[in-house]
């Protein structure tokens, strides 16, 4: 019976031990948090939500021009003939589609630009993170979105942000 024992105690002890020090290599992350709050994360969302407000504003120009042109037809109505009608309402059509095919280039360009400007950060602050990792003896860092529960020791996010900042100063 001392022997079924030991040898249950010396297997469960194998099992363990490893993943007791693995433990201590895996770490986690806000990804997120990172972005918005480094420096050269900052950058990049502004230059993202100034494309972004920049359409807004032109799209919304646009819009304003077609419901007034609408409303002008609506009033002019009764007193067009049905062909002077049907010429107003294709060229209506026109501009509605002129302001679909707009909109889709521009949802286009800033998706463009969003994935363009965060494959810059992440080439940019990679390195940084990957020395951090190097020189704490981090095997493996996870972003906490993908994380169900941890200990707080484990959170990087802040120390991986101060790291950041310290290397990349605006």
């Amino acid at each position: 019976m001392k022997k079924y024992n030991l040898l249950f105690f010396f297997v469960i002890s194998l099992l363990v031990i490893p993943n007791l020090v693995f433990a201590e290599n895996l770490k986690f992350a806000n990804i997120d948090l990172i972005i918005k709050n480094t420096n050269v994360g900052k950058k990049a969302l502004t230059k993202i939500n100034k494309l972004d407000q920049e359409n807004m504003k032109k799209l919304n120009s646009f819009e304003k021009e077609l419901k007034e042109k609408e409303n002008e037809i609506k009033l002019k109505k009764n007193l067009l003939s049905d062909n002077e009608l049907k010429k107003e309402v294709n060229k209506l059509n026109l501009k509605l589609a002129e302001f679909k095919k707009q909109k889709d280039i521009m949802v286009k360009n800033l998706s463009d630009t969003k994935n363009k400007e965060l494959q810059l950060v992440f080439k940019t602050i990679n390195p940084i993170i990957q020395n951090y990792m190097n020189e704490n003896s981090i095997q493996i860092l996870l972003n906490s979105k993908n994380v169900f529960i941890g200990n707080k020791k484990s959170d990087l996010t802040q120390d991986l942000i101060n790291e950041i900042n310290k290397k990349i100063k605006g």
